[in-house]
């Protein structure tokens, strides 16, 4: 890897914004050569929600994580962080709008996650390097995706209950599953980011399905952005002690 490249990759808030769609594809391209689909076998205590809110063409980002108990899916503390980019608006590099914010989040947690779920894909991209996977990579932490929308590969449509699910694939590899989460609603697109397993990603997913279409994790990270865009929640980290947002 050049100088200069490592230099973007390390320091993505100081850089992403200077790139071109192709040093971008040149960093997915990189990256994926440290992606890490091993199973996963350490004890989960605590499981994140990331996600962003920002309109198509603004520069201004809203990002945030919510922490959540494992197994109880209960929210413990957030980190929430207002933002901007320049960086444009291209399907399948929306990583590189949204990694510096949720950076600064995550970097603003005292205690990281065991796992961090997000609200995009990991492998299940073109070049394997969605959003959950390019942000494992680059931190070390253990990343999985869920995405409302496909981004590559192809699928049959799994049965209408929930629990039913179909893998996605891509040129003869499979890089996720369509899961129905709720009886008779769209599919969400499940896949890992880094340092787990297809099969650790699914499983995962549907332990933290409950009533609601997204998992816990990315439904009360949308919630909690969504809530902090509109100027009801602060930045900044916080516990969540004995609230009762949601």
């Amino acid at each position: 890897m050049s100088d200069s490249l490592n230099r973007m990759v390390i320091t993505p808030e100081l850089n992403y914004d200077q790139l071109t769609i192709a040093e971008a594809t040149l960093i997915q391209q990189q990256l994926r050569t440290h992606l890490d689909l091993r199973p996963f076998h350490k004890e989960i205590k605590t499981i994140a929600g990331a996600d962003i809110s920002l309109a198509l063409y603004s520069e201004t980002v809203y990002a945030g994580l919510v922490v959540l108990s494992y197994p109880e899916l209960r929210p413990v503390s957030c980190s929430l962080v207002k933002s901007s980019t320049i960086f444009p608006y291209v399907p399948g590099y929306l990583a590189f709008r949204e990694i510096p914010s949720i950076l600064k989040a995550y970097e603003q947690l005292p205690v990281k996650p065991d796992v961090v779920m997000f609200d995009g894909n990991g492998i299940l991209h073109a070049r394997r390097m969605g959003i959950a996977s390019h942000f494992g990579v680059l931190t070390g932490a253990v990343t999985m995706g869920c995405a409302k929308k496909k981004l590559a590969g192809k699928y049959d449509e799994p049965g209408n209950f929930k629990g039913e699910y179909m893998p996605v694939t891509d040129k003869g590899e499979v890089i996720g599953y369509a899961v129905r989460t709720k009886d008779n609603v769209k599919p969400v697109f499940i896949s890992p980011g880094h340092q787990m397993s297809l099969e650790d990603s699914l499983a995962l997913a549907l332990k933290c399905t409950l009533k609601h279409r997204l998992p816990e994790p990315t439904r009360h990270a949308h919630e909690y952005v969504n809530r902090f865009r509109i100027g009801a929640l602060t930045e900044g980290y916080h516990e969540v002690n004995s609230w009762t947002l949601f």
